[in-house]
Parts: structure tokens; sequence; C-alpha cells
């Protein structure tokens, strides 16, 4: 008898959450399972776990969905329409039986700025294949989306670099 997939939330304002999801994949290509990393929001540059993750493309699968961070956006309109392709994309792949685990890293930002509209994302999370783990990450949550999920933690920020200016760290941060 096959397991039901969990749906799983990594939110809150402190550091870990992609972090979480990619131990989880991990996890998951080292058991053999099929997954697909869709990470939104974040720049088109390569992170580390970009790089890291071509030595496991038989098991996952790895886009970057994002135009970079909306803040930063020349047009307002940009970061909407790559929001939008992403969620074309990831809703693509949570409809095939293929992945075991479908990761939409910091997708919290598109459903909170309005950019994706929440009811048509959580019909699609409940429609999924009955086997298939989806795991979201990214700060801020929706009431709506965490309690749909059957497992949710909230990484909390005690104390960072960060409070002390300091610049992200290639192999920490990204």
């Amino acid at each position: 008898m096959q397991e039901k997939g969990l749906f799983i939330v990594y939110t809150g304002n402190g550091k870990g959450k992609t972090t979480a999801a990619l131990g989880l994949a991990l996890r998951a290509a080292g058991h053999g399972l099929k997954v697909c990393i869709i990470q939104f929001i974040k720049s088109l540059k390569q992170t580390g776990e970009a790089k890291a993750i071509t030595a496991w493309s038989q098991q996952i699968e790895f886009h970057t969905a994002g135009s970079g961070f909306t803040w930063a956006a020349k047009d307002p309109e940009e970061p909407r329409q790559a929001a939008r392709a992403g969620w074309d994309l990831a809703e693509s792949k949570i409809a095939s039986a293929h992945y075991h685990m479908v990761i939409l890293d910091e997708f919290t930002y598109p459903l909170a700025y309005g950019y994706l509209d929440e009811n048509a994302v959580l019909s699609t999370f409940a429609a999924r294949p009955a086997h298939q783990h989806l795991v979201i990450t990214g700060r801020g949550a929706s009431d709506r989306l965490i309690a749909a999920a059957d497992l949710v933690t909230e990484m909390r920020e005690i104390k960072h670099p960060f409070q002390q200016n300091a610049a992200a760290r290639q192999g920490i941060e990204f």
C-alpha cells in the first residue's frame, strides 16, 4: 500500500526554509525518488544549491522561475510574469505523476503579493497525485496555506549576522 504524500510548509522569518526543503530533496533522491524543485523570486544567477544538484540530475530536476528579488525589478510587471510562468511550470510538474516530491521554493511570495490566485493554487495542490509530497517555502505563509498543509514548521530568527550588517555568504545564504 502506497502512503499518501505530505503537504509540507516551511515558513517564518528565520533562516533555514530552503535548506530544510533541499535536505528533503537530497533524502528523497538518496532513496531513488524523483524530485522537482522550482525556485520562485530568487535571481537567475546560479546558486550553490543549483550547482550541487547537477550531480543528482537523474533524481532531481531543478528550475529557476524567478526574475530576482521583486523590489529590484525595473518593471513591476516582470516579477508577476515570472511568477505566472513559474506557476504554469509548477502546475504541469505537480499534475504529472512523474515526481514523488515537488518543492516550490519561496512560493509564499507570489501568493502574498497577489501574483497568483490562492484559490486556484490550493485547488491544484489538493488535486495532486496521491503519492506526491509537496513542499512550500517562504516567509508569511497564509492561514489558508497553513490550514491545508499536513506539516508546518515555522523558522524563528533568534540571532543572525545580518543584524550586524554582515553580507550574505556564499555557501550559507546562496
